[in-house]
């Protein structure tokens, strides 16, 4: 057991994860959900780290259910295994990269936030057309999107995220197979604390006012950035591990 090439892996996976929560569709809908509610920077941070946490979990369980079959299927293929491990991170490497050649690196969410705007702005376009005659200059005030319950925004938030699984750390639970248990609670370590430190931080760093921070570049090559790394360390596990 080599455990340089797992700590490359964690290492690998730490920054894959944490990239990924930087992107914003990871914290901007927090953000302007918060803005909407009026939420104090407490409690947005906390529905942020809530959400991060349903992340994992999904992901993780994926991760488990990878584990569970690759430990079955290693004792039964023995040498071949770090081959057809490294060769199936190659492979899921070159699809990141053909996404990204192909103009689908980059996919729009329809944030939880965008439903509560569309519908304000549609209230309110009828109500101005009702009484157009009688308010022909309230057209010029400002713009107030519409708070709708907690208990709702807060769920759609969670949906948001918890139901969308970090696809690009998958692969490394097939990397980490090899390690049995311990592979899987390191794995599943570094993805929850990368998620969850890096969607708190962005988010906390936008509610600070630096909201300048230039992140679009990021979402747009992530599935080329995710395509380098998993190709590395496909490579890696095949040279290395024996």
């Amino acid at each position: 057991m080599n455990q340089t090439v797992l700590t490359t892996i964690a290492v690998t996976g730490f920054g894959v994860a944490f990239f990924h929560a930087a992107i914003p569709t990871h914290w901007l809908p927090f953000v302007l959900t918060s803005r909407v509610q009026r939420w104090s920077r407490p409690k947005t941070i906390a529905v942020t780290a809530l959400a991060g946490t349903g992340h994992v979990l999904v992901t993780a369980a994926l991760g488990l259910a990878i584990t569970l079959f690759g430990s079955a299927l290693s004792g039964s293929i023995g040498q071949w295994f770090p081959r057809i491990a490294g060769g199936a991170l190659l492979l899921f490497g070159l699809y990141y990269l053909l996404r990204q050649v192909l103009g689908k690196g980059h996919v729009h969410f329809h944030y939880p936030h965008e439903h509560l705007h569309e519908h304000q702005s549609e209230h309110e376009h009828e109500h101005e057309h009702e009484h157009e005659h009688e308010h022909e200059h309230e057209h010029e005030h400002e713009y107030q999107p519409r708070r709708t319950s907690d208990r709702a925004a807060i769920l759609s938030l969670l949906a948001f995220l918890t139901f969308s699984p970090c696809e690009g750390f998958v692969p490394f639970y097939v990397s980490g197979i090899r390690y049995g248990w311990a592979g899987f609670a390191v794995l599943t370590a570094v993805l929850s604390v990368a998620t969850v430190a890096g969607m708190v931080i962005f988010t906390s760093l936008t509610l600070a006012g630096l909201s300048k921070i230039k992140l679009g570049a990021l979402e747009k090559y992530e599935s080329a950035l995710m395509g380098i790394l998993l190709c590395a360390v496909g490579i890696l596990i095949i040279v290395f591990e024996r």
